[in-house]
């Protein structure tokens, strides 16, 4: 069952904000005509900047607003293909004769309005490759809301990007050459990595406050792979050794800087991951331990490439944000790190009719200093809209404040410590360990 916000502290008034404009409106043939007018524009704005090379990252700094929040808002599974010609997928009989690829576009402008996000993170199938007849005119339109806005944008690979006539490094180069974007094809420092949008981008304090050069919150963006390439191993992809050695390389970089002066801070600045494939970690919950619905089951890698514990011994990720299987929009917490689902979002998409399409919105809020100024970050919250009537929102939780830090880091510490003795003592018996839970079932 969806449970409608009520109100989320300090993020009430905009959990709750309603849309003047109701669902009839953004659906009629006036806003459809006003996509399609815009598109073109669109396209030659995101066709100029084609010739600009990877490595954007650095243009266009991230930092929290004066008013002590930063606003992220995640797009999973738009799967554009083609505009106004590409038909929707699994809606009501009385929507789908005007319903195509432009209902997915109308969807990005609404959630923009109502969020007024500081960064939009798309995390992966933006364009359903083996529908689209021009993979660079596909991926022009499908940002092309995120473009026109001129709020810095973020994306990642999903599984079915490269299947039109661009590979995923051609679909990533393209990607990092639109306007606004902040995505990289991988690290300039990495000369060996595996896939392509390997990335990090740092958010810094809020200007004129002590932690104005100070990265207070870090956000992890990897490549999750399309398919497995053993052939004796079957399924999706997975995130491969060389990106956890960069990810544990990255984040240890960052924690140091952290902790080191000015402001030197006693634990890690928190950490947001985004990627497409879920982890098999995922399969970890039922409906009694997360918020939000499981309709269907984890396409994770039938490989567990071992990154959630990666990201638990590194300790500063609070939160992963995936796609992949559109039914899922819950969120539950493992061991410290809430695994999240967004939800489809794109019309083209499979979905299941009746079931409105969403999008997940993750916001972050500084504490103040004994000063009175803006300091680190104090807490970090979510919900999720449904692309009805009203825009509603849905599923408020908190998933980190500063506050329990210290509790889960022990919690997460006593965990890691069991199960190496557990471990030991099986491989001196020569039998299999079994994972230690954090908590009784």
């Amino acid at each position: 069952m969806e449970s409608r916000v009520s109100g989320l502290g300090d993020e009430s008034g905009a959990v709750t904000v309603r849309m003047k404009r109701d669902r009839e409106v953004l659906r009629s043939p006036f806003l459809v005509a006003a996509v399609v007018a815009l598109l073109p524009i669109w396209g030659m704005a995101a066709a100029e900047q084609q010739h600009r090379h990877q490595g954007r990252g650095g243009e266009k700094k991230l930092r929290f607003g004066t008013d002590g929040r930063f606003k992220i808002l995640q797009v999973a599974d738009m799967h554009y293909a083609d505009g106004k010609t590409t038909p929707c997928l699994d809606v009501l009989p009385s929507q789908f004769p005007t319903c195509s690829d432009l209902n997915t576009t109308a969807f990005v402008l609404r959630m923009i309005e109502a969020e007024k996000p500081n960064l939009i993170v798309f995390t992966g199938d933006n364009i359903f490759g083996f529908d689209s007849t021009n993979g660079a005119k596909s991926l022009n339109e499908a940002y092309a809301p995120a473009i026109a806005s001129n709020i810095p944008w973020a994306a990642v690979l999903g599984n079915h990007d490269q299947e039109s006539d661009l590979s995923r490094e051609g679909v990533m180069k393209h990607i990092v050459g639109l306007k606004n974007t902040l995505a990289q094809v991988n690290p300039l420092d990495q000369d060996v990595i595996d896939g392509f949008g390997n990335y990090n981008l740092e958010v810094a304090g809020v200007e004129g406050s002590g932690f104005e050069n100070k990265s207070v919150l870090n956000l992890y963006f990897l490549d999750s792979g399309d398919y497995s390439t053993v052939p004796s191993i079957g399924g999706y992809g997975w995130i491969k050794p060389s990106q956890q050695y960069w990810f544990e390389q990255t984040s240890a970089k960052l924690q140091k800087a952290y902790i080191s002066k000015p402001l030197p801070q006693k634990a890690p600045a928190p950490g947001l991951a985004y990627f497409h494939i879920p982890l098999p970690e995922f399969a970890s919950f039922d409906s009694s331990n997360f918020t939000g619905v499981r309709q269907e089951d984890i396409s994770s890698a039938s490989v567990n490439s071992g990154f959630f514990t990666t990201m638990v011994a590194a300790g500063d990720v609070k939160a992963v944000f995936t796609g992949h299987d559109h039914l899922n929009d819950f969120c539950g917490e493992l061991t410290g790190i809430n695994l999240c689902y967004a939800g489809g979002f794109g019309y083209h998409a499979y979905g299941k009719a009746g079931w409105d399409r969403r999008a997940r919105v993750v916001v972050a809020n500084l504490e103040k200093t004994q000063k009175g100024g803006w300091g680190a970050v104090k807490s970090i919250k979510t919900w999720k809209r449904l692309d009805d009537e009203h825009l509603t929102a849905i599923d408020g939780q908190a998933l980190w404040s500063k506050s329990s830090t210290g509790y889960l880091r022990l919690v997460t510490m006593a965990c890691l410590i069991a199960q190496a003795i557990v471990a030991a003592a099986n491989s001196q018996r020569g039998t299999s360990s079994e994972i230690v839970k954090p908590f009784a079932d």
